[in-house]
């Protein structure tokens, strides 16, 4: 008797049908059309790949390309709603690792909506991690193989930083300066990877994560260059170089005050080979 799964295509096809049930994936053949993408380099990477028109929802760091700023907002992407997400009615959320709170991404894992969480990390093998994974969740293989070799090669180009970390210009990430202590960068931040991709040296970075310092440290720091990132509502590009301190810095001394978009600084997207070769012009004519 002949079995109605007795032919390969049919086997196949059941297999995916299958595996899609089973644990929540989109079969191959059946790309996701109501994305909401959470995660401003998620986003862009999703618009590299000419998948824009896919796109139901970003999240508030998704502020690149200028057209993203016109889709339906589901807010900030550690402070999500779960029911503001599925209200769009998605058929794939994508997220980029850490967003939150837990407990909302928990409801979203759980929801019966297919759901990538992209992995983060501020290297340039990182980046092209997430570019695999957003291409993957969008079933995109040969547009994510062109984007991936441009980006890398883009990355390859960028100029070996000088070997002795004392011999490259010392930087300060300067992330705020609310309540009397700046807060700076240390190792582990996105902001101590673009230093280092740009041949610079972080000046706190035997700190980890973001800290507050006090005047006396970051005189001890002597930072050549102060480093902000501009933002909607934040005047720190502006007076970075008034904070209690920086005047007794060579950085102060030398009004060396370099101010960068803040996704396209510390996105680690499609544009980072780009923002830090940007970042290492600015440092060489900052210290020339």
């Amino acid at each position: 008797m002949h079995h109605r799964f007795s032919h390969p295509r049919r086997c196949l096809a059941a297999l995916v049908l299958f595996a899609s049930l089973a644990f929540g994936v989109p079969a191959a053949h059946a790309q996701a059309s109501r994305i909401v993408s959470i995660g401003g380099s998620v986003t862009e990477i999703v618009y590299a790949l000419g998948a824009a028109d896919r796109l139901v929802a970003v999240d508030t760091t998704s502020i690149y390309p200028a057209e993203a700023r016109a889709l339906p907002n589901v807010g900030y992407m550690r402070a999500l709603a779960a029911e503001g997400v599925l209200s769009l009615k998605p058929d794939l959320i994508l997220t980029i690792e850490g967003s939150g709170p837990p407990p909302v991404i928990d409801v979203l894992k759980a929801a019966s909506v297919p759901f990538a969480e992209i992995p983060e990390a501020h290297t340039p093998a990182g980046i092209l991690a997430k570019i695999d994974a957003v291409g993957a969740a969008l079933d995109l293989p040969e547009k994510t193989a062109r984007l991936k070799t441009t980006v890398k090669a883009e990355l390859d180009a960028l100029p070996e930083p000088k070997a002795d970390p004392t011999e490259r210009p010392g930087v300060m990430f300067l992330l705020s300066a609310s309540g009397g202590k700046p807060m700076v960068a240390g190792a582990g931040t996105a902001a101590n990877a673009i230093i280092e991709l740009a041949g610079g040296r972080n000046v706190f970075g035997q700190i980890e994560g973001y800290k507050p310092v006090t005047r006396e440290a970051l005189i001890a720091a002597s930072p050549d260059i102060v480093l902000t990132m501009q933002r909607h509502g934040s005047t720190l590009d502006k007076t970075a170089l008034e904070i209690p301190g920086i005047a007794l810095t060579p950085a102060g001394r030398n009004k060396a005050l370099i101010s960068m978009d803040g996704l396209y600084l510390l996105g680690f997207g499609p544009r980072t080979a780009a923002a830090a070769r940007e970042l290492a012009d600015a440092i060489t004519q900052a210290v020339q």
